[in-house]
């Protein structure tokens, strides 16, 4: 029980930023001799767990000053009918079929 304290102690002044590792690590340095293992296994038991922590990072520049291209093709997505466009038609390349060679 007294492991578990000093766990406990050393994830509350990390601020939950050591994982079993290192905090094997500090708890190797403040004179307790434990090992990686059960250290894992007292953090997993005792639902002491490692905080996360990821930085957003925005990857789009929704408010820039750049002009806007105009829309030259005039794309337009709706089909008036089902396979008019050439796409997926019935008419396909004929399909290549390749057979294992057996060596005897």
């Amino acid at each position: 029980m007294v492991l578990l304290a000093h766990i406990r102690n050393q994830h509350r002044l990390s601020q939950g930023t050591y994982g079993r590792r290192r905090m094997t690590e500090e708890l190797n340095g403040l004179g307790l001799r434990v090992g990686h293992r059960r250290v894992g296994r007292l953090m997993k038991q005792n639902a002491i767990r490692v905080v996360i922590t990821h930085k957003f990072k925005a990857t789009t520049d929704s408010d820039h000053t750049f002009n806007i291209a105009p829309n030259l093709l005039q794309q337009d997505f709706v089909a008036s009918q089902p396979a008019t466009d050439g796409i997926g038609s019935s008419i396909a390349a004929p399909r290549l079929r390749c057979r294992g060679v057996r060596n005897l």
